[in-house]
Order: structure tokens, then C-alpha cells, then sequence
């Protein structure tokens, strides 16, 4: 079913086949012939990509070019293909017992940083994205829940989201694990604590900065966080239905796309704004689409944002199929 809040009456909700909608098929036809000859042929973008039936993704990254990589609670394993075409394949085969969540590549090092459990022990992993070689193997003590990471120069940072924690793993220049030790850096200052059993710090990325963005799960909002002390400071967020929850985070720019920030079946997009030595955000609509169902992470490939649908709550999810959904990335105002 179609998500009615993505209807061409509300010019703040954009959905791909609202921008279909508002072109007249003569309009699309002309331009489509006056292009044609000059264009380069290029394949066409799917609007889904089938990943393997009871995989239970959470995670998506995606690098170089429309390579992506999905993790899965399941197993823990990994698969990656290209967005654009071709079937997934296993690059980091499952294990009994490891879940993983979060993922993030990182060019510098041809690695994919993963985050999850095994057993009851939190990991930080660094899988090579070439070879699917287990690079570094983190445990992270005392670990409650980690979710979500963000590889900056100095430091792998993930949310440990039932404890109101970061944890950071050191890093040189080339994007490589030093071998140094693991920082714990409580989230203080005006960081909603969670009681201890809830989601709060969830998706994380880095800003311009330095400054570390978060959501939280439990009570909404955007946070910035100094990584030297853990102190947090509400991004404030004008316009809009207001960020109520969240997900995983994309940053494109100055363009911040919250999963799940202000409704279930879509994606919220926020343009970020420095001055002042202040972050601020200013809602930019959303992006939504009927193939969305309870989407969990995003990244950004070929020009697109690319969302991979959890599906949590679906009936049977060791055997049911999942997808990723191409949703625009295109920003106006």
C-alpha cells in the first residue's frame, strides 16, 4: 500500500513515484528522446534489491562506487553486491551466536567496520572489504547493546545504546586499528539517560567539526557530542512534524538523513547548520515509499539513498525475504 503521507499535496514528504507523478508522460517522452542520442547508456537503477530470504539485515554500508554490504542479526554474516546490479554474495560467512547491527566502510582502508554480540559479548569487527579476512577482532567489556558506528581519522566510535556510552577504537592515519586501547566515553551534559533497558543512543555519524551527531531512540531529537568529553548538547530541529525517534543516520554534506526519525515507513531529511560554534537543523521533508517496511539503515550510492528494510515483527523472519528500497536523495531549499 501506498504511504499517503508521501502524496503529491504534501510538498514536504517525496517519494520516487511522486516525482514520476508530477511529470506528464509527453513531458517525460520529449525529454526522453532529446537525451537519448547524446547519453551515455548506463544500467538502470532498480527500486529494490532482493537480499537473501531470512538473512534479518539491520545494517547497510555501501563503498567503493554502488558496492554494498548488508550484516545480519541472524548469523552475523555479511553479504555485498552492487546496488545497480547482480546478485548478493557472502563475504564474511555467519558464525553461531554473532549478530551484527551497525556498518561502516571506510575508503582509506578498504575495510568494513561491523558492530553486534556474540554470545553476550560485545565485538567490534574489521572485516576487509576485498577479501572478507577478519582484520581486528574488538571485544568491548561490559557492553550492553552496541548498535551503530562512525569511522572518523583518529577513531571508530559506536553507541552502546542501553548505557548511554560511546565506545571508541583507536585508529591511524590509514584508517588501521593501532592496537591501542579501547576509550569509554560516557555521554553526559544534557543527554537524555535511558533507564538502562531502553534504546537510547542509536545511528551516530561525524560532523564537519568533529562534533559527534546522535539521535535517540526513546524520547527523539538530535544530539551533539564533543568526542574529547562526551558532552552532549541538543542540535535544536525547526520545522516540521519534529524528530520523534530514529534509527541509523546518513550524512551527505550538510543533508542528515534520520531513519525512522518522524514516522515508520520513512526517512526524514534535516539540513544542518553551523554557526556560532552551534549546530542547528532545519527539517527538509521526508522520503518514503511502499516497498519501505520498517527500515533500519541507509547509505547514500550512485546518486541515491539506499535503505535496508529490518522488517522487524514480520511472521517467520528466518525464512521471510528482504530487500533494500532506492529512495531520491535529492535536497531542495
Amino acid at each position: 500500500m501506498t504511504d499517503t503521507s508521501a502524496a503529491p499535496s504534501d510538498p514536504t514528504r517525496f517519494s520516487r513515484r511522486t516525482a514520476v507523478g508530477l511529470v506528464g508522460g509527453a513531458a517525460l517522452a520529449a525529454m526522453a528522446a532529446s537525451t537519448a542520442a547524446a547519453a551515455p547508456r548506463v544500467p538502470r537503477a532498480p527500486e529494490t534489491v532482493a537480499l537473501p530470504d531470512g538473512l534479518r539485515p539491520e545494517g547497510i554500508t555501501s563503498g567503493p562506487g554502488t558496492t554494498y554490504y548488508v550484516g545480519s542479526l541472524a548469523d552475523g554474516r555479511i553479504v555485498t553486491g552492487d546496488l545497480m546490479q547482480g546478485s548478493p554474495r557472502v563475504l564474511l560467512a555467519g558464525a553461531t551466536g554473532r549478530s551484527l547491527r551497525g556498518l561502516c566502510y571506510d575508503g582509506r582502508s578498504g575495510l568494513v567496520w561491523a558492530v553486534g554480540s556474540l554470545g553476550t559479548e560485545g565485538h567490534v569487527w574489521a572485516v576487509a572489504a576485498a577479501t572478507g579476512a577478519v582484520v581486528a577482532d574488538v571485544v568491548v567489556p561490559g557492553a550492553a547493546f552496541l548498535n551503530d558506528l562512525v569511522v572518523t581519522p583518529t577513531t571508530v566510535w559506536v553507541t552502546d545504546s542501553r548505557v548511554d556510552r560511546l565506545a571508541g577504537v583507536p585508529v591511524g592515519a590509514g584508517g588501521l586499528p593501532t592496537g591501542a586501547p579501547l576509550v569509554v566515553l560516557p555521554l553526559t551534559g544534557a543527554w537524555p539517560a535511558g533507564p538502562g533497558t531502553a534504546i537510547n543512543a542509536n545511528g551516530i555519524r561525524a560532523l564537519s567539526d568533529g562534533t559527534l551527531v546522535l539521535n535517540n531512540s526513546r524520547v527523539g531529537g538530535l544530539w551533539g557530542v564533543d568526542p574529547a568529553t562526551g558532552v552532549a548538547s541538543a542540535i535544536p530541529v525547526t520545522g516540521g512534524p519534529g524528530i520523534t525517534g530514529g534509527d541509523g543516520l546518513v550524512l551527505d554534506g550538510d543533508v542528515l538523513y534520520n531513519v525512522r526519525g518522524s514516522g515508520a515507513a520513512e526517512v526524514s531529511v534535516l539540513r544542518l547548520t553551523r554557526a556560532a560554534g552551534s549546530w542547528t537543523a532545519r527539517w527538509n521533508g521526508a522520503r518514503s515509499d511502499e516497498t519501505l517496511d520498517v527500515p533500519s539503515t541507509a547509505t547514500i550510492a550512485g546518486g541515491w539513498l539506499w535503505a535496508v528494510n529490518a522488517r522487524f515483527g514480520v511472521a517467520s523472519p528466518g525464512t521471510a525475504p528482504y530487500w533494500i528500497t532506492r529512495l531520491p536523495a535529492r535536497v531542495q531549499g
